[in-house]
Protein backbone atom coordinates (compact mmCIF):
# COMPACT_ATOMS: atom_id res chain seq x y z
CA UNK A 1 0.00 0.00 0.00
CA UNK A 2 1.15 3.55 -0.70
CA UNK A 3 0.23 5.83 2.22
CA UNK A 4 0.30 9.61 2.29
CA UNK A 5 1.06 10.62 5.89
CA UNK A 6 0.48 14.26 6.78
CA UNK A 7 2.59 15.52 9.66
CA UNK A 8 5.02 12.65 9.22
CA UNK A 9 7.96 14.61 10.67
CA UNK A 10 6.13 15.13 13.95
CA UNK A 11 6.09 12.94 17.03
CA UNK A 12 3.25 10.50 16.31
CA UNK A 13 3.44 10.89 12.54
CA UNK A 14 7.09 9.89 12.43
CA UNK A 15 6.35 6.77 14.48
CA UNK A 16 3.73 5.83 11.88
CA UNK A 17 6.16 6.53 9.02
CA UNK A 18 8.93 4.41 10.54
CA UNK A 19 6.60 1.49 11.25
CA UNK A 20 4.85 1.63 7.87
CA UNK A 21 8.15 1.61 5.95
CA UNK A 22 9.44 -1.22 8.14
CA UNK A 23 6.35 -3.23 7.22
CA UNK A 24 6.95 -2.78 3.51
CA UNK A 25 4.47 -0.01 2.77
CA UNK A 26 5.45 2.89 0.55
CA UNK A 27 5.13 6.19 2.41
CA UNK A 28 4.90 9.79 1.26
CA UNK A 29 5.61 12.10 4.18
CA UNK A 30 3.88 15.47 3.75
CA UNK A 31 4.99 18.01 6.33
CA UNK A 32 5.37 21.79 6.39
CA UNK A 33 8.17 21.51 8.98
CA UNK A 34 6.80 23.88 11.61
CA UNK A 35 8.61 24.34 14.94
CA UNK A 36 7.63 20.89 16.30
CA UNK A 37 8.65 18.92 13.20
CA UNK A 38 12.05 17.35 12.77
CA UNK A 39 13.29 15.33 9.81
CA UNK A 40 15.73 13.61 12.17
CA UNK A 41 12.64 11.74 13.42
CA UNK A 42 12.55 9.82 10.12
CA UNK A 43 16.27 9.71 9.38
CA UNK A 44 16.27 5.93 9.84
CA UNK A 45 14.00 5.47 6.80
CA UNK A 46 14.99 8.50 4.71
CA UNK A 47 17.23 6.43 2.45
CA UNK A 48 14.63 3.78 1.75
CA UNK A 49 13.21 3.49 -1.80
CA UNK A 50 9.82 3.11 -0.12
CA UNK A 51 10.01 6.62 1.40
CA UNK A 52 9.47 10.06 -0.13
CA UNK A 53 9.22 13.50 1.45
CA UNK A 54 7.13 16.46 0.32
CA UNK A 55 7.44 19.78 2.12
CA UNK A 56 3.97 21.28 1.88
CA UNK A 57 1.30 22.92 4.03
CA UNK A 58 -2.15 21.36 4.27
CA UNK A 59 -3.55 24.89 3.97
CA UNK A 60 -2.16 24.98 0.41
CA UNK A 61 -4.78 23.29 -1.77
CA UNK A 62 -2.76 23.53 -4.98
CA UNK A 63 0.16 21.72 -3.33
CA UNK A 64 -2.16 18.99 -2.07
CA UNK A 65 -3.64 18.46 -5.53
CA UNK A 66 -0.17 18.24 -7.06
CA UNK A 67 1.10 15.75 -4.47
CA UNK A 68 -1.93 13.48 -4.80
CA UNK A 69 -1.69 13.49 -8.60
CA UNK A 70 2.03 12.78 -8.53
CA UNK A 71 2.12 10.08 -5.85
CA UNK A 72 -1.30 8.44 -6.33
CA UNK A 73 -1.71 7.13 -2.76
CA UNK A 74 -3.96 4.25 -1.76
CA UNK A 75 -4.66 5.86 1.61
CA UNK A 76 -4.21 9.08 3.55
CA UNK A 77 -3.34 9.19 7.23
CA UNK A 78 -4.00 12.70 8.49
CA UNK A 79 -1.85 13.54 11.52
CA UNK A 80 -0.76 17.10 10.65
CA UNK A 81 -2.01 19.42 13.38
CA UNK A 82 -1.09 22.09 15.84
CA UNK A 83 -1.28 20.14 19.09
CA UNK A 84 0.09 21.96 22.14
CA UNK A 85 -2.73 23.17 24.40
CA UNK A 86 -0.63 25.91 26.01
CA UNK A 87 0.26 27.37 22.61
CA UNK A 88 -3.42 27.27 21.61
CA UNK A 89 -4.27 29.46 24.60
CA UNK A 90 -1.73 32.07 23.56
CA UNK A 91 -2.46 31.92 19.81
CA UNK A 92 -5.73 30.16 18.90
CA UNK A 93 -5.95 31.44 15.31
CA UNK A 94 -3.09 29.23 14.12
CA UNK A 95 -4.92 26.18 15.45
CA UNK A 96 -8.09 27.09 13.57
CA UNK A 97 -6.16 27.72 10.35
CA UNK A 98 -4.26 24.43 10.45
CA UNK A 99 -6.60 22.03 12.21
CA UNK A 100 -9.88 23.24 10.71
CA UNK A 101 -9.12 24.99 7.42
CA UNK A 102 -6.21 22.65 6.69
CA UNK A 103 -8.35 19.58 7.30
CA UNK A 104 -11.07 20.97 5.05
CA UNK A 105 -8.51 21.52 2.28
CA UNK A 106 -7.19 17.99 2.66
CA UNK A 107 -10.68 16.50 2.62
CA UNK A 108 -11.55 18.38 -0.57
CA UNK A 109 -8.28 17.39 -2.22
CA UNK A 110 -8.81 13.78 -1.19
CA UNK A 111 -12.40 13.82 -2.44
CA UNK A 112 -11.33 15.25 -5.81
CA UNK A 113 -8.57 12.66 -6.13
CA UNK A 114 -10.82 9.76 -5.09
CA UNK A 115 -13.65 10.83 -7.40
CA UNK A 116 -11.27 11.42 -10.29
CA UNK A 117 -9.90 7.90 -9.94
CA UNK A 118 -13.39 6.40 -10.18
CA UNK A 119 -13.91 6.05 -6.42
CA UNK A 120 -11.59 3.07 -5.86
CA UNK A 121 -13.06 0.78 -3.23
CA UNK A 122 -9.81 0.29 -1.33
CA UNK A 123 -9.12 3.98 -0.73
CA UNK A 124 -9.11 5.16 2.90
CA UNK A 125 -8.92 8.55 4.62
CA UNK A 126 -7.81 8.01 8.22
CA UNK A 127 -8.23 11.01 10.49
CA UNK A 128 -6.23 10.90 13.72
CA UNK A 129 -7.60 12.90 16.64
CA UNK A 130 -7.50 13.17 20.43
CA UNK A 131 -9.55 12.23 23.48
CA UNK A 132 -9.47 15.91 24.48
CA UNK A 133 -12.47 16.55 22.22
CA UNK A 134 -14.63 14.80 24.85
CA UNK A 135 -13.87 17.30 27.60
CA UNK A 136 -13.23 16.42 31.22
CA UNK A 137 -14.34 13.41 33.26
CA UNK A 138 -15.19 13.18 36.92
CA UNK A 139 -13.55 10.66 39.24
CA UNK A 140 -15.24 7.74 37.48
CA UNK A 141 -16.22 6.74 33.96
CA UNK A 142 -14.43 6.53 30.62
CA UNK A 143 -14.75 8.08 27.17
CA UNK A 144 -16.41 5.85 24.59
CA UNK A 145 -16.94 6.49 20.90
CA UNK A 146 -20.48 7.65 21.80
CA UNK A 147 -19.37 10.23 24.38
CA UNK A 148 -20.72 13.70 23.46
CA UNK A 149 -18.09 16.21 22.42
CA UNK A 150 -17.28 18.90 25.00
CA UNK A 151 -13.96 20.56 24.05
CA UNK A 152 -12.63 23.11 26.52
CA UNK A 153 -9.48 24.57 24.95
CA UNK A 154 -8.84 26.19 21.57
CA UNK A 155 -6.78 23.13 20.65
CA UNK A 156 -9.45 20.57 21.52
CA UNK A 157 -12.15 22.72 19.91
CA UNK A 158 -10.18 22.86 16.67
CA UNK A 159 -9.71 19.08 16.71
CA UNK A 160 -13.39 18.54 17.47
CA UNK A 161 -14.24 20.70 14.46
CA UNK A 162 -11.93 18.65 12.25
CA UNK A 163 -13.55 15.42 13.46
CA UNK A 164 -16.97 16.78 12.52
CA UNK A 165 -15.73 17.78 9.08
CA UNK A 166 -14.40 14.29 8.40
CA UNK A 167 -17.70 12.69 9.40
CA UNK A 168 -19.62 15.21 7.28
CA UNK A 169 -17.51 14.43 4.19
CA UNK A 170 -18.28 10.75 4.71
CA UNK A 171 -22.02 11.24 5.14
CA UNK A 172 -22.43 13.89 2.42
CA UNK A 173 -19.95 12.76 -0.23
CA UNK A 174 -19.37 9.12 0.66
CA UNK A 175 -15.64 9.63 1.25
CA UNK A 176 -14.40 6.39 2.85
CA UNK A 177 -13.12 7.52 6.23
CA UNK A 178 -12.07 6.02 9.55
CA UNK A 179 -11.37 8.06 12.68
CA UNK A 180 -9.37 7.48 15.83
CA UNK A 181 -9.20 9.39 19.11
CA UNK A 182 -6.17 8.65 21.24
CA UNK A 183 -5.07 9.29 24.80
CA UNK A 184 -1.84 11.07 25.81
CA UNK A 185 1.16 9.80 23.85
CA UNK A 186 4.73 9.66 25.10
CA UNK A 187 7.96 7.99 24.02
CA UNK A 188 11.07 8.58 21.87
CA UNK A 189 11.20 11.66 19.61
CA UNK A 190 8.65 13.56 21.73
CA UNK A 191 9.14 17.30 21.17
CA UNK A 192 10.59 18.85 24.36
CA UNK A 193 7.68 21.10 25.29
CA UNK A 194 5.35 18.33 26.48
CA UNK A 195 5.21 17.01 30.04
CA UNK A 196 7.31 13.83 29.84
CA UNK A 197 10.33 15.28 28.00
CA UNK A 198 10.16 18.48 30.08
CA UNK A 199 10.44 16.42 33.26
CA UNK A 200 13.32 14.32 31.89
CA UNK A 201 15.34 17.27 30.59
CA UNK A 202 14.72 19.52 33.60
CA UNK A 203 15.75 16.69 35.92
CA UNK A 204 18.86 16.09 33.82
CA UNK A 205 19.85 19.75 34.08
CA UNK A 206 18.91 20.21 37.74
CA UNK A 207 16.18 22.72 36.92
CA UNK A 208 12.77 23.00 38.64
CA UNK A 209 10.24 20.48 37.30
CA UNK A 210 6.95 22.36 36.82
CA UNK A 211 3.75 20.56 37.80
CA UNK A 212 0.50 22.38 37.05
CA UNK A 213 -1.92 22.98 39.91
CA UNK A 214 -1.91 20.23 42.53
CA UNK A 215 -0.66 17.57 40.11
CA UNK A 216 -3.91 15.65 40.45
CA UNK A 217 -4.91 15.82 36.78
CA UNK A 218 -5.30 12.29 35.44
CA UNK A 219 -4.38 11.08 31.96
CA UNK A 220 -4.34 7.71 30.20
CA UNK A 221 -0.78 7.24 28.88
CA UNK A 222 -0.17 5.55 25.52
CA UNK A 223 3.32 4.58 24.33
CA UNK A 224 3.75 6.09 20.88
CA UNK A 225 4.90 2.88 19.20
CA UNK A 226 1.81 1.08 20.49
CA UNK A 227 -0.25 3.92 19.03
CA UNK A 228 1.43 3.59 15.62
CA UNK A 229 0.59 -0.14 15.59
CA UNK A 230 -3.05 0.63 16.35
CA UNK A 231 -3.27 3.33 13.69
CA UNK A 232 -2.03 1.07 10.91
CA UNK A 233 -4.41 -1.65 12.07
CA UNK A 234 -7.38 0.73 11.91
CA UNK A 235 -6.29 1.92 8.47
CA UNK A 236 -6.15 -1.62 7.15
CA UNK A 237 -9.06 -3.28 8.96
CA UNK A 238 -11.28 -0.61 10.51
CA UNK A 239 -14.87 -0.32 9.33
CA UNK A 240 -15.59 2.59 7.00
CA UNK A 241 -17.36 5.44 8.78
CA UNK A 242 -16.35 4.04 12.16
CA UNK A 243 -14.37 5.73 14.94
CA UNK A 244 -12.08 3.93 17.37
CA UNK A 245 -10.80 5.12 20.74
CA UNK A 246 -7.16 4.16 21.31
CA UNK A 247 -6.01 4.14 24.92
CA UNK A 248 -2.99 2.91 26.80
CA UNK A 249 -4.99 1.43 29.71
CA UNK A 250 -2.49 3.29 31.90
CA UNK A 251 -4.25 5.95 33.99
CA UNK A 252 -1.96 8.03 36.18
CA UNK A 253 -2.01 11.35 37.99
CA UNK A 254 0.48 13.84 36.61
CA UNK A 255 2.31 14.02 39.93
CA UNK A 256 2.69 10.23 40.04
CA UNK A 257 3.98 10.21 36.47
CA UNK A 258 6.54 12.88 37.37
CA UNK A 259 7.67 10.94 40.44
CA UNK A 260 8.11 7.78 38.37
CA UNK A 261 10.33 9.65 35.92
CA UNK A 262 12.32 11.07 38.82
CA UNK A 263 12.83 7.55 40.18
CA UNK A 264 14.19 6.41 36.80
CA UNK A 265 16.50 9.43 36.77
CA UNK A 266 17.70 8.54 40.28
CA UNK A 267 18.67 5.09 39.02
CA UNK A 268 20.38 6.34 35.86
CA UNK A 269 21.91 9.54 37.28
CA UNK A 270 22.40 8.70 40.98
CA UNK A 271 24.87 11.52 41.58
CA UNK A 272 22.03 14.04 41.28
CA UNK A 273 19.45 12.06 43.26
CA UNK A 274 16.85 12.57 44.58
CA UNK A 275 15.42 14.30 41.52
CA UNK A 276 12.02 14.56 43.18
CA UNK A 277 13.38 17.53 45.15
CA UNK A 278 13.17 19.54 41.89
CA UNK A 279 9.35 19.27 41.67
CA UNK A 280 7.75 22.71 41.75
CA UNK A 281 3.99 23.23 41.75
CA UNK A 282 3.05 26.16 39.48
CA UNK A 283 -0.14 28.04 38.58
CA UNK A 284 -2.54 25.79 36.70
CA UNK A 285 -3.33 26.09 33.00
CA UNK A 286 -6.59 27.97 32.26
CA UNK A 287 -9.41 25.48 31.63
CA UNK A 288 -7.22 22.50 32.54
CA UNK A 289 -9.30 19.31 32.12
CA UNK A 290 -9.20 17.25 35.31
CA UNK A 291 -9.33 13.69 34.04
CA UNK A 292 -9.27 11.74 30.77
CA UNK A 293 -9.81 7.99 30.52
CA UNK A 294 -10.50 5.92 27.43
CA UNK A 295 -12.61 2.80 27.05
CA UNK A 296 -10.76 0.91 24.27
CA UNK A 297 -13.16 -2.02 24.13
CA UNK A 298 -14.26 -1.35 20.52
CA UNK A 299 -10.79 -1.61 19.01
CA UNK A 300 -10.04 -4.58 21.26
CA UNK A 301 -13.25 -6.43 20.35
CA UNK A 302 -13.43 -5.59 16.63
CA UNK A 303 -9.75 -5.51 15.68
CA UNK A 304 -8.02 -7.45 18.45
CA UNK A 305 -5.69 -4.64 19.54
CA UNK A 306 -4.42 -3.96 23.04
CA UNK A 307 -1.45 -1.86 24.18
CA UNK A 308 1.67 -3.89 24.87
CA UNK A 309 3.68 -1.40 26.94
CA UNK A 310 2.84 -0.48 30.53
CA UNK A 311 3.43 3.09 31.63
CA UNK A 312 6.23 1.96 33.95
CA UNK A 313 8.06 0.16 31.14
CA UNK A 314 7.34 2.90 28.62
CA UNK A 315 8.69 5.62 30.90
CA UNK A 316 11.84 3.60 31.54
CA UNK A 317 12.42 3.21 27.79
CA UNK A 318 11.69 6.90 27.22
CA UNK A 319 14.07 8.16 29.91
CA UNK A 320 16.83 5.89 28.63
CA UNK A 321 16.23 7.07 25.06
CA UNK A 322 16.52 10.75 25.97
CA UNK A 323 19.70 10.18 27.95
CA UNK A 324 21.21 8.32 24.97
CA UNK A 325 20.09 10.82 22.30
CA UNK A 326 21.31 14.25 23.31
CA UNK A 327 22.28 14.92 19.69
CA UNK A 328 18.56 14.74 18.82
CA UNK A 329 17.07 16.94 21.55
CA UNK A 330 19.85 19.47 22.14
CA UNK A 331 19.22 21.47 18.89
CA UNK A 332 15.49 21.64 19.65
CA UNK A 333 15.95 23.55 22.89
CA UNK A 334 16.58 26.77 20.95
CA UNK A 335 13.27 26.66 19.08
CA UNK A 336 10.68 29.33 19.79
CA UNK A 337 8.81 28.82 23.06
CA UNK A 338 10.74 25.75 24.23
CA UNK A 339 11.60 26.04 27.91
CA UNK A 340 9.15 28.91 28.42
CA UNK A 341 5.89 28.82 30.36
CA UNK A 342 3.15 29.23 27.77
CA UNK A 343 -0.62 29.30 28.03
CA UNK A 344 -1.04 31.61 31.01
CA UNK A 345 -2.85 34.36 29.12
Amino acid sequence: MKILVTGGAGFIGSAVVRLAVARGHRVVNLDSLTYAANLENVASVAGSPRYAFERADIRDRAALDRILAEHRPDAIMHLAAESHVDRSIDGPATFIETNVTGTCNLLEAARAWWTGQGRPEGFRFHHISTDEVFGSLGETGQFTEATPYDPRSPYSASKAASDHLVRAWHETYGLPVVLTNCSNNYGPFHFPEKLVPVVILNALHGRPIPVYGDGGNVRDWLYVEDHAEALLLVLEKGRIGRSYNIGGENEARNIDLVRTICAHMDRLRPDAAPHERLISFVADRPGHDRRYAIDPSRIRTELGWRPSVTVEEGLRRTVEWYLANEDWWRPLLGRQGVGERLGTA
